[in-house]
């Protein structure tokens, strides 16, 4: 690249960050009235242009075709006329949801009588760095925007079309708002020097949000100037207690695996209680089988599943993330092997216990230092839109400043605000 061409991305990158700073101040001082119009707009302009987006999604779809890209890949870049159809009902949902911004928590009295509170406030300028994912470009906005902040997105190239189609429609949806349309920003550029210059800039953006591949969340963690929340990889266990049912585990277990094997939330890894393994195995193996899934298992494992297929497992196989139709499985002696497994190979993501017993249930709730935990149901519910918070940005794994799924609470701060009447400190 020429002095002249690095020059010319930077100083693209640098009035993007400029005006989303700008963006954010005039967005923060908007009431909730207005940017749930906002949000409503956004909406309806995604619905507006379905056939353009669709359009440029075809585009997307067959240049990676033509680039040969994995299964997986292609299932997390593709939209159709629902999942279009799904990211305007999601702005919507995000649009109706209650807003946080101003309210005081924790109030309490000092002796003094001054009265002292917490009151939510946004964050400012997030910047989000995301490969594959189309739909990222609309609920990130959409969360982004009803926090307060100024978002700026860079999406992959591989998804290029898409993003600009739907960045469009969320622009022209805030024209005639008060939220200002740089509000949300796309990098125009899939230049890789433009990622280098925006974790950069930390005069003007407060957060960056990479989501993506491990590879690229450690590259931008070793770059950023600017505080990074970090996902590097879903390493799910569902743990089949001793007293599991089998139908339940068939259920939970297929459907963590199968439903979606190319998610951060599938599971990658299958724990089973010794005194279980004899009973509840051997069905649960079937049905992964019969779903294409290729088994890993430890030595016990691959003698008990005997006519199964079943490869040897290795150390490297407890620390993976598979995405795609391939399971490890381990049986366990107990509850509490089962948790010493996961704290040393798991990625503070989502893990599953299958159980009877209350109490067990409530240990592994209570040990597990996972962001997402589950009792009785798959790992597939570690979803933002899942849990109730209409779209997610994102999924943190690092305990500062949010843990788990992140939707619009997740994207404000607090401040203290203190009510006095002339108190002077002594």
């Amino acid at each position: 690249m020429t002095v002249a061409a690095e020059s010319e991305i930077a100083a693209t990158i640098e009035g993007m960050a400029r005006r989303a700073r700008a963006a954010a101040l005039s967005s923060a001082r908007l009431d909730a009235a207005a940017r749930r119009r906002a949000l409503e707009a956004m909406a309806d302009a995604i619905d507006t242009h379905r056939e353009q987006i669709l359009a440029a999604n075809a585009l997307d779809l067959s240049t990676a075709e033509r680039n040969r890209v994995s299964g997986p890949m292609l299932d997390r870049l593709r939209l159709d006329e629902r999942a279009v159809k799904k990211l305007a009902a999601a702005v919507r949902e995000v649009a109706g949801q209650d807003d946080h911004l101003g309210t005081i928590e924790e109030e309490l009295v000092r002796p003094n009588g001054l009265r002292v509170g917490r009151m939510r406030i946004p964050l400012g300028v997030v910047a989000m760095i995301y490969e594959s994912r189309p739909n990222v470009t609309a609920d990130a906005a959409a969360l982004c925007l009803k926090a307060g902040n100024a978002v700026i997105l860079r999406g992959g190239s591989e998804a290029q079309h898409s993003n600009r189609a739907i960045a469009d429609a969320l622009r022209e949806g805030l024209t005639g708002s008060q939220v200002p349309q740089d509000a949300v920003q796309l990098v125009p550029t899939t230049d890789r020097k433009a990622i280098d210059v925006l974790l950069e800039q930390e005069q003007f953006i407060d957060l960056v949000i990479p989501r993506g591949g491990e590879s690229l969340i450690r590259a931008v963690t070793a770059k950023s100037r600017i505080p990074v929340l970090q996902h590097y990889k879903g390493v799910c266990h569902v743990f089949l207690d001793e007293d599991a049912p089998v139908q339940r585990s068939i259920d939970i277990v297929v459907n963590s695996k199968v439903q979606r094997p190319g998610v951060c939330n599938a599971l990658e890894t299958l724990l089973v209680h010794r005194d279980a393994a004899a009973r509840v195995l051997p069905p649960v193996a079937d049905k992964l089988v019969q779903a294409g899934v290729e088994l890993r298992g430890s030595p016990d494992v691959v003698a008990l599943l005997g006519g199964v297929p079943v490869k040897m497992a290795t150390e490297e196989d407890w620390y993976a993330e598979y995405l795609d139709l391939t399971l490890a499985v381990r049986i366990v002696d107990d509850l509490e092997a089962a948790l010493d497994h996961i704290a040393r190979y798991g990625s503070n993501h989502t893990e599953a216990i299958v159980t009877d017993d209350t109490e067990r249930a409530e240990r592994f709730v209570s040990a597990v230092q996972s962001s997402t935990v589950l009792v009785n149901a798959s790992t597939r519910f570690a979803d933002g839109g899942e849990l109730g918070l209409g779209a997610e940005i994102g999924i943190s794994t690092s305990k500062l400043h949010a843990y788990g799924p992140m939707g619009a609470r997740e994207l404000t701060t607090r401040k203290f605000v203190v009510f006095g009447e002339g108190q002077v400190r002594k």
